[in-house]
């Protein structure tokens, strides 16, 4: 994933002058993932910008610079770092072009490490979508794979408004996969059906996607059938493709890292509740991480949920 990344960002940049990139450690040091390796050399340092250590000043540059014309892409190093650049999302990101009517739009990516399960120190791995997707004027995108991350890197920097680009940590290097170096991007605001199935639908989002795709092939053998959705945008949410599938199935399971009071899960969970209520043979189930916390090191895997946790999220509904 973190390889595909990197060529999106070049691609966009060899074809757009305006794309520029921006952040910490980005130029000389190709980013702490390496995800902009090389194009300090390639397109020079008028386009590829180190910054201080000062997330709301990144923030505020990538405003300043994506409404005189220019493309920015910029980097905050890890989500929990996000919270300096927030009064700047919030106050005048999100809310530029409804603030000029139109007048002003923002095409600006923020690219930011998401998740957990590297054994990182406090703040380095957070999940906040449910954060950013509450703003409204915020696109809110998080790729599952080295394919739907060129893809969707693509069209996030050409959308002409604010898009957080959530990239999970864990699969940065996980898996591999061919990936076409072709300028095509992939749609926004869509979900991506990973599975086909009949018997329970499993929505989820980002570094989620390995396990639930794991613990559908295990439940394929005892016979279970098991529909994968990836959300891939976060908001706004393609809730229509989810009902359609809930349609099908019957049964529901969410599932995501992020902590479980007020997620996105809970969001997903109340549209099917009010548009697909008489769809539903049992209860909505979510497997989610805990309200507390990410504990550190080691026990991330405890909090992250895991493969035989969502096998017993689909048994617990399919036996309703």
């Amino acid at each position: 994933m973190i390889e595909a990344i990197n060529r999106a960002h070049a691609w966009e940049m060899a074809h757009d002058p305006t794309v520029v990139v921006l952040g910490e450690d980005v130029g000389v040091n190709g980013g702490v993932f390496r995800a902009t390796a090389g194009l300090l050399e390639k397109f020079g340092k008028e386009r590829v910008q180190d910054t201080p250590l000062a997330e709301g000043m990144i923030a505020g540059m990538s405003i300043g610079m994506a409404s005189q014309g220019l493309r920015p892409v910029a980097e905050i190093q890890f989500m929990g770092f996000i919270y300096p650049a927030m009064d700047q999302i919030a106050n005048h990101m999100a809310r530029m072009r409804n603030r000029t009517r139109g007048r002003i739009t923002l095409p600006l990516v923020m690219r930011m490490p998401h998740g957990g399960g590297i054994h990182a120190p406090e703040h380095h791995s957070e999940s906040l979508e449910a954060m950013l997707a509450h703003h409204a004027g915020l696109r809110v995108v998080c790729p599952s794979s080295p394919a739907r991350a060129y893809g969707l890197l693509l069209a996030s920097i050409r959308d002409p408004d604010p898009v957080m680009f959530l990239e999970p940590v864990r699969l940065y290097r996980l898996v591999r996969q061919e990936v076409a170096d072709d300028g095509q991007a992939l749609p926004l605001d869509v979900c991506f059906r990973l599975r086909e199935g009949t018997d329970v639908t499993i929505v989820t989002w980002g570094a989620m996607t390995f396990e639930v795709m794991r613990a559908a092939e295990a439940l394929q053998k005892e016979g279970v059938s098991c529909e994968v959705i990836d959300l891939a945008t976060l908001s706004p949410i393609d809730h229509d493709t989810i009902l359609e599938s809930v349609a099908k199935t019957g049964r529901l399971v969410i599932v995501h890292e992020a902590a479980r009071n007020c997620g996105i899960g809970a969001e997903i969970a109340a549209t099917v509740a009010e548009q697909g209520l008489y769809d539903l043979q049992a209860p909505i189930r979510r497997v989610t991480g805990y309200d507390t916390v990410m504990p550190l090191f080691r026990l991330e895997y405890d909090y992250i949920p895991s493969v035989a946790r969502i096998m017993d999220a689909v048994r617990d509904t399919l036996a309703e």
